[in-house]
């Protein structure tokens, strides 16, 4: 209605970076969580969204399995983390050393710092592995994948032909795909937020003016959970 206060995504239109967005009234929107401002509201789309469409659609994610998120420190990784916890899941995050106390408090189970082991090594085997960056591979990751296990890759994506492949040959589904545009994803996160189940992470907020270096800091590619870009009106 008109007055309410609102967030949105833009999908693969973009154009967010701007004082002003014109959205359709059946787009990916939803009224504002009651709790959050309008920055950390900003914060929850993108990330989020992804999160829950490739956990709880794709991965079919389940109470007591034992889940593994790799870049779990990122804008997708945070919320994957405290979607997988709502979930019931057991969380073993990774990450670097500087954000394993942050990715611990979003209630991860077992944090594995990268930077002092390979956590493709270790003797644990998981039900569903997650990587939030696309930085591994089901081949690197088979050691540990369960025989029936699920690898989801938020950035990597695969053909039906080659997750086909992977099932009939190992009893394994690898799936990706991109992020519907359906509003259902944002009016479900909206109700964890307001309950207090799921809060964005920010790191950084950058005024407009000041995008180059926000995306030049982004590229680095060592953020914790999200970067906003703050407009004044």
């Amino acid at each position: 209605q008109v007055g309410d206060a609102v967030f949105a995504s833009t999908g693969y239109d973009m154009g967010g970076n701007a004082e002003y967005c014109c959205m359709p009234a059946n787009g990916i929107v939803a009224t504002k969580p009651a709790n959050l401002t309008f920055q950390e509201a900003a914060a929850v789309p993108f990330g989020a969204r992804t999160a829950l469409f490739l956990l709880r659609d794709q991965g079919r994610i389940e109470a007591g399995q034992h889940i593994l998120i790799n870049g779990a420190s990122g804008s997708v990784g945070t919320y994957a983390v405290q979607l997988a916890c709502h979930f019931g899941a057991q969380v073993t995050a990774v990450c670097s050393t500087r954000h394993v106390e942050v990715v611990r408090s979003l209630g991860a189970d077992h944090v594995i710092d990268y930077t002092r082991e390979d956590f493709t090594q270790g003797s644990e085997t998981y039900d569903l592995i997650f990587d939030a960056v696309g930085k591994t591979t089901v081949p690197r990751c088979r050691p540990i994948l369960k025989p029936a296990g699920t690898f989801v890759s938020a950035v990597m994506p695969f053909s039906a032909v080659k997750g086909l492949w992977y099932r009939l040959t190992e009893g394994r589904r690898v799936l990706g795909g991109s992020i519907p545009r359906d509003p259902e994803l944002l009016l479900f996160l909206r109700d964890l937020c307001e309950a207090g189940a799921v809060r964005p992470v920010i790191e950084r907020r950058y005024p407009l003016d000041e995008i180059v270096e926000a995306h030049r800091y982004v590229d680095q590619g060592h953020k914790q959970g999200n970067v906003v870009i703050t407009v004044a009106h």
